[in-house]
């Protein structure tokens, strides 16, 4: 069985002593797609569930109902990182209380 680069995985090696001579040519491509790799994995966002995406930041709603509430004037379901920030905003310019999507 060849053994895969531990690092990006593009290519196979039939023993350890193969990989260490080998290891100068492959380094410069190999640290280029071990960084993609982490990348990839980094910026990949959860599938959506059931429920949705919020509509302001477009992130997959939890299916923990406690971490998001519905507003009545729009029926729309927020996360509560957006309701947190709407509040932020409306402290800092001193407005009054209104849903984070209708405003």
């Amino acid at each position: 069985k060849l053994k895969e680069c531990s690092d990006c995985d593009l290519v196979r090696y039939c023993s350890d002593a193969c990989q260490k001579e080998h290891r100068s040519h492959h380094q410069r491509e190999c640290k280029k797609r071990a960084a993609e790799l982490r990348d990839e994995l980094l910026f990949k966002q959860p599938e959506s569930s059931h429920i949705g995406d919020c509509p302001i930041c477009m992130i997959p709603l939890s299916i923990d109902q406690t971490k998001s509430g519905v507003w009545s004037c729009c029926s729309k379901i927020i996360c509560n990182g957006c309701h947190h920030a709407n509040i932020l905003r409306e402290r800092k310019e001193k407005l009054g209380h209104s849903c984070p999507f209708c405003r």
